[in-house]
């Protein structure tokens, strides 16, 4: 089933906002990687703003979403901690806090 999207404040976000939406369970994406198959290339930052500004209530698979070098993004409050728990429910393995972004890493066009 797919999550309710937050609503968007602008294009660009409603872009993220589905693009996370269809990363599946057990796999991760990177903020750049969203950015760019949102049409968005170069805008990691902005994926970032887009997921911090979402309504608590919000279904969207957030929690699916690292940086690039395969790690949970420290910010303010617990919310990493969350991060690494809702990941490792699924199956995502950690080692030295790093994802192996080869083995867990979302390949959309391999899905085709």
């Amino acid at each position: 089933m797919r999550p309710q999207l937050p609503t968007a404040k602008s294009t660009m976000r409603r872009a993220f906002y589905e693009t996370i939406a269809c990363v599946p369970y057990g796999k991760v994406a990177t903020y750049g990687q969203i950015a760019t198959l949102a049409g968005y290339p170069g805008r990691a930052r902005q994926v970032g703003f887009a997921l911090a500004g979402m309504p608590g209530e919000s279904d969207l698979p957030w929690h699916r979403i690292i940086n690039a070098q395969g790690k949970v993004s420290p910010r303010s409050g617990s919310n990493h901690l969350l991060q690494y728990e809702l990941l490792a429910s699924e199956g995502v393995v950690f080692t030295a806090q790093r994802i192996d972004l080869k083995r867990f890493g979302w390949r959309p066009e391999a899905e085709d």
